[in-house]
């Protein structure tokens, strides 16, 4: 048996396998460990994989591998991954983005490795990247991405058929980058200020506009003026990232998920297809963003395509 685990900023959630071909079972989901010491997300996902089990009627000594889908970045430490995610970890901005802890890091593979005899830790984006290759909409393409636009803003990205990793697993984290001078203020969990995920992640849109997420894309797809402009202006930066690693990486497609982009696809789409179409013709013609093949099920998905 295989457990498949899936860790956001907002939510971790564990599902079950036999098989890299079997149905995912007994699905469990709960908000991420944030308080106590910087093992709470690892003690976290071990007692949900005991509930998981327990539930199906499967002996947890029966789990002999475990992929676990994350949002980073990653550190290593004597070989083992730990998340210094800023979702997550408080001490790496620091009191001003309020979350309740001091983590630089959270370990998370150490732990899991103690008891599982094979553990793969992957950051998620470049998990959902193979699982949209595998099951999705990226099959057949080896010049490709998988972008999340939720909690946080993450890349998954294929170039000649190869996934990239880096030298950390970090490859992808475009969502640090910086599209455009900004004078806005916006920090981000990393400690930058007015890059791509602080000025357009959905935990960033109710700190900088006093509304949360969901309330103002609804308000600019019901087609309020003042959040119509604010929505095309969080496209204009998601897009010219999105450009930007078009042309970078000669892709072929991009596809797009997480909960921001998922819940309001149809209205944010064609503004950011419109931030590529267009634009210097020799590298973006014919390149098309969809929506995630796996659509709201691509984390858990994500964590079984690890477990080949």
């Amino acid at each position: 048996m295989r457990a498949c685990v899936d860790i956001g900023g907002t939510k971790v959630a564990v599902s079950l396998s036999a098989s890299s071909d079997a149905p995912l079972i007994g699905r469990r989901s709960e908000p991420t460990a944030k308080t106590g010491n910087n093992d709470a997300v690892a003690v976290q996902i071990l007692r949900m994989i005991d509930e998981v089990c327990a539930e199906q009627g499967i002996t947890a000594a029966d789990i002999d591998r475990v992929g676990v889908s994350s949002t980073g970045p990653f550190e290593l430490r004597d070989g083992m991954v730990e998340l210094a995610t800023p979702n997550i970890c408080g001490g790496i901005a620091g009191p001003a983005r309020g979350l309740p802890n001091d983590w630089m890091t959270a370990i998370v593979e150490a732990p899991l490795a103690q008891r599982f005899a094979r553990v793969r830790v992957e950051n998620d984006a470049v998990a959902a990247l193979e699982a949209e290759r595998q099951w999705g909409a990226l099959q057949g393409l080896d010049h490709c991405a998988y972008v999340t636009w939720s909690t946080g803003v993450g890349v998954g990205l294929c170039v000649d058929g190869r996934a990239l990793r880096g030298k950390n697993g970090n490859a992808g984290h475009a969502g640090h980058s910086f599209v455009a001078d900004d004078a806005s203020g916006a920090l981000c969990g990393c400690g930058n200020l007015g890059d791509v995920e602080a000025l357009v992640a959905g935990n960033s849109i109710a700190r900088r506009f006093g509304q949360p997420a969901p309330d103002l894309f609804a308000a600019a797809s019901g087609g309020e003026p003042h959040a119509v402009e604010i929505v095309d202006a969080l496209c204009r930066v998601m897009g010219r990232m999105l450009y930007n690693l078009v042309v970078t990486l000669d892709l072929q497609r991009i596809s797009l998920g997480g909960s921001v982009f998922l819940h309001h696809g149809d209205f944010l789409l064609p503004r950011l297809q419109a931030q590529i179409d267009g634009r210097l013709k020799p590298l973006t013609r014919g390149v098309t963003l969809v929506p995630a093949g796996l659509g709201d099920r691509i984390g858990d998905y994500a964590a079984l395509a690890l477990l080949d």
